[in-house]
């Protein structure tokens, strides 16, 4: 690639974004689901283990909607095809006629999806993840973690559309070996994650929001997003606003004085992944912790974990633990106003993988299947009624 291609290169990846956040500027209000005659849940299974465990949040939803379902007020629909196999085959992150079909619901409750790597032999695909959050513009990747016996209950909200993930597949080398990739920050992005956030602290009673950025090394895009944050914090004068950098932050969560005192916290995209990782860690490992994907007129539920296929090629796959999706289904209800709902299913869910622990989930045959967990949800929900 020589000088002038890789301008050329440069050229678009800018025009692209300036055409995205001029869309920005132009969305509406977030869809109200009260308002909807029936809301259209998709299941969308993805591959690894991801089938298996969406299945098994899929059977515990239905059981909680049994009666919406009956009287039309909740549909659901299944969406096959994101399996990395039929990726590679039509040679897209999310086939067309996917796509279409996700459009067509409100909400989607998804399953892990493989991403191919250097030196996989596939084809250099980008993430169903990224692609989907900026098809469908699900701006806010929302992952809550708790360990109320060490006083932990943060909330952290990701940007999920900008930042290095957007454009990681859009990079460039040139001949003489000089790699580049791109790292984009809108104003537009950044103020409604930021609001986004800040809003979610008022209204949970939540009093400390901490920015999270790298603003003394990446001057420019980290820079952006924590001047940005600031201004819309000081809307929210009851809430305490802070900072700290991205380096420090991971150590200080694991400093048993010091990280009571976070809430909610503000990431762009890549430190949002690895931070929530190492969070969902403490509370028991990334297999317990899901995540919402919220736009303005669609939401997206997952796991915050990958698609495991070596426990399917091991045969282990009925063994996987299904809890990070029903973590991400009590989201999902509470999202689209079954609140009731999602409490019965977060208090049986506190029971089953803390308190009581009748089942262990090992990932083996040393312990319970999915579905046998799933059954024990279930159970726990009707004894506690």
């Amino acid at each position: 690639m020589d000088f002038n291609a890789a301008v050329e290169q440069f050229k678009k990846v800018l025009e692209s974004q300036q055409k995205r956040a001029a869309a920005m500027r132009e969305q509406g209000d977030f869809v109200d689901y009260a308002a909807l005659p029936k809301i259209v849940v998709g299941i969308c299974g993805g591959d690894g283990i991801g089938p298996v465990i969406t299945h098994e949040a899929e059977r515990v939803l239905r059981f909680l909607l049994k009666d919406e379902v009956a009287a039309g007020r909740i549909e659901f629909r299944e969406i096959d095809g994101l399996t990395i196999e039929n990726r590679v085959a039509c040679g897209k992150a999310i086939p067309d006629d996917v796509m279409e079909q996700l459009k067509g619901c409100h909400v989607i409750l998804k399953g892990p999806t493989t991403t191919p790597r250097a030196g996989d032999g596939m084809p250099n695909i980008e993430s169903a993840n990224v692609a989907m959050r900026k098809a469908l513009d699900l701006f806010a990747n929302v992952r809550p973690v708790k360990i109320p016996e060490e006083g932990i209950d943060w909330t952290f909200f990701r940007e999920n559309t900008e930042g290095g993930y957007a454009l990681g597949s859009q990079g460039l080398e040139t001949d003489d070996g000089v790699a580049f990739d791109f790292t984009v920050t809108t104003t537009e992005g950044t103020q409604r994650i930021a609001e986004l956030a800040y809003d979610y602290a008022r209204k949970n009673g939540k009093n400390r929001v901490s920015i999270i950025t790298k603003a003394n090394v990446i001057k420019t895009t980290d820079g952006k997003f924590l001047r940005l944050c600031q201004e819309v914090g000081k809307k929210y004068p009851e809430i305490t606003t802070d900072d700290w950098y991205i380096d420090i932050l991971t150590a200080k969560l694991i400093d048993k004085q010091r990280r009571k005192d976070f809430q909610v916290l503000i990431l762009p995209n890549l430190y949002g992944d690895i931070v929530t990782d190492e969070a969902a860690e403490m509370q028991g490992g990334v297999g317990t912790a899901g995540s919402a994907n919220i736009g303005k007129r669609y939401a997206m539920f997952e796991a915050i974990h990958g698609s495991a296929p070596r426990m399917v090629a091991e045969g282990r796959a009925k063994y996987a633990d299904p809890c990070s999706m029903l973590r991400a289904t009590v989201m999902l209800l509470s999202h689209i106003g079954y609140q009731k709902q999602a409490d019965e299913l977060e208090r049986a869910l506190d029971v089953c993988m803390f308190s009581e622990k009748k089942l262990t989930i090992t990932g083996r045959d040393t312990g319970c299947t999915c579905e046998e967990f799933g059954d024990y949800v279930m159970e726990t929900v009707r004894a506690m009624a």
